[in-house]
């Protein structure tokens, strides 16, 4: 299990912030492909029981040649500040088999998304640019994941981000915003 506080940036121009954290010393760290499964069950929604959702996510890291296929848990802790999650993350090696298994438990309803990510390290946190499939999710954003409040203040200062470009909106709220 593993917490995290993080943010979406939206609606500014990912290839200027790049550029200006690149300039302050951030640090590439990953370049992925991602294809993002969204789980869940017509009959007992995740999200009805607790504010969360479940996914199965294969990455695979091009500036590192590796690859990864992980079974994740998101719950979403309420905080006014920050996007606060507990993730139970578990690592498989199958994700048609793991499928199958969920489908028989009664998650009926999949999502596919497909994502490219950069990730970079700064100060203390990751700065994530994401681009999804245009199905998926249409515009660009940045994501900063930080172990401390306060350290993304300060982030945000250096990369000269306002405020109000701050979401705390996960991609399916996001997703929900668009279809409205």
């Amino acid at each position: 299990m593993q917490k995290e506080l993080e943010v979406k940036i939206l609606n500014v121009d990912i290839d200027e912030v790049e550029r200006k954290l690149i300039d302050l010393g951030g640090k590439l760290i990953s370049v992925e492909e991602q294809e993002n499964i969204l789980i869940d069950s017509s009959k007992n929604p995740i999200k009805h029981s607790i504010d969360a959702y479940l996914r199965i996510r294969e990455t695979k890291d091009i500036l590192n040649s590796t690859a990864d296929l992980t079974l994740t848990l998101k719950k979403n802790i309420k905080n006014n500040d920050l996007r606060e999650n507990i993730e139970l993350n578990v690592k498989i090696d199958s994700k048609e088999t793991m499928l199958d298994l969920l489908k028989e438990l009664g998650f009926d309803k999949i999502e596919i998304g497909h994502k490219k990510r950069k990730v970079y390290d700064f100060k203390n946190s990751q700065i994530f640019f994401d681009i999804w499939d245009k199905e998926t999710y249409p515009y660009p954003y940045i994501e900063i994941e930080v172990q401390e409040e306060n350290k993304l203040y300060e982030v945000l200062e250096l990369l000269g981000i306002e405020k109000d470009k701050i979401s705390l909106k996960s991609i399916v709220e996001l997703q929900n915003e668009l279809k409205k």
